[in-house]
């Protein structure tokens, strides 16, 4: 059997308790894993003074592959995003997050089985961080786009879309307004589209698109954009389906790729047990797939399908009354 080295960053606030759970789903699935654990974000910057300290790279270089809590980033003082330095550091140029409704759970938009599919480039756009005071009262904010990052981020969306058998890729922009870089960015993905004669490409104004993602959700299906319409419209498909504490989410690169739970802290629930693990468990879900480990990805999703379509063990965030551990133990009595 092989074994699996993976970096673990159990973040803060409820972190630890989602990644704990996480890792005993995953552990009980079968699946040899030797798991690397080390400290990012506030506690990490109180133990070590560093936010990232030097050995969550160390460990990353040797695993390639990381399951990450949420972790906390101060707001000022300088500190760079924690997710956006991981990102830069280690050239995670796709953030891809899949959204699907899960069964049982009642949102608005509960009968329309949505299954979309994000694909955010990860590295550049206003998330440059390239900043200045022109004059004093009057500051700018540089937008990169570049043709090598825009062409790596439309090719991973259209081979997804080839390999899992999508009908039709979306790129999302805003070049009637900016027209040289959401312009080259839109050049880049027609390019690509090319190639990909079977797939159907169409564009759409992020306003737009917004507004139709709202109203007709279920006429999407893959969508490509930028960074930070990427950033804002992840967030508003995963409201669709029930919230960031359902959606998981996956940063990957050449050599390496981290999975993330992509919702908040949540300090004020932090050590209560009323924590829900599904979005970093369905992100342990994608790390399975991409480690190879096909049949145990499929039988950990189903799992914790399942356990939504019984509804008995469900936390209070989506109607229940479970603890993490009783969530948690259901999903593993289901494996």
């Amino acid at each position: 059997m092989m074994r699996h080295q993976i970096t673990l960053i159990p973040g803060d606030g409820i972190g630890p308790e989602v990644a704990e759970a996480t890792v005993r789903a995953v552990d009980a699935t079968g699946v040899a894993i030797e798991w690397d654990a080390v400290e990012a974000g506030a506690r990490a910057l109180a133990e070590q003074g560093q936010l990232i300290p030097d050995d969550v790279f160390a460990s990353l270089e040797v695993t390639r592959v990381g399951l990450k809590g949420p972790t906390t980033t101060p707001i000022g003082g300088g500190h760079q995003s924690i997710n956006v330095a991981l990102r830069k550091k280690l050239g995670l140029y796709v953030n891809f997050r899949p959204i699907r409704m899960l069964p049982g759970l009642k949102t608005r938009f509960s009968d329309l089985a949505l299954d979309l599919a994000i694909f955010r480039e990860n590295t550049e756009d206003l998330y440059s961080g390239l900043e200045h005071e022109v004059v004093p009262g009057v500051v700018e904010s540089l937008k990169i786009i570049t043709e090598k990052a825009s062409t790596k981020i439309a090719r991973a969306a259209f081979e997804y879309a080839r390999r899992e058998g999508r009908r039709k890729v979306t790129a999302i922009h805003k070049a009637n307004i900016m027209k040289m870089s959401d312009g080259l960015f839109l050049k880049c993905c027609r390019e690509v589209a090319s190639g990909f004669r079977e797939i159907q490409y169409n564009e759409l104004i992020v306003d737009n698109a917004c507004m139709q993602l709202v109203m007709r959700p279920e006429t999407f299906d893959l969508l490509v954009m930028p960074n930070l319409y990427g950033d804002i419209i992840s967030d508003l498909t995963a409201g669709l389906v029930g919230g960031l504490g359902i959606v998981p989410g996956a940063n990957l690169g050449d050599h390496h790729a981290i999975f993330e739970a992509v919702h908040g802290t949540a300090p004020d629930i932090a050590g209560k047990g009323l924590a829900n693990p599904t979005a970093l468990m369905q992100s342990a879900v994608l790390m399975l797939a991409h480690l190879g480990e096909r049949n145990a990805s499929r039988r950990l999703q189903e799992a914790i399908q399942q356990v939504y379509a019984a509804g008995e063990f469900l936390t209070g965030d989506v109607g229940g009354k479970a603890s993490t551990s009783e969530f948690t133990d259901a999903v593993i009595r289901r494996l």
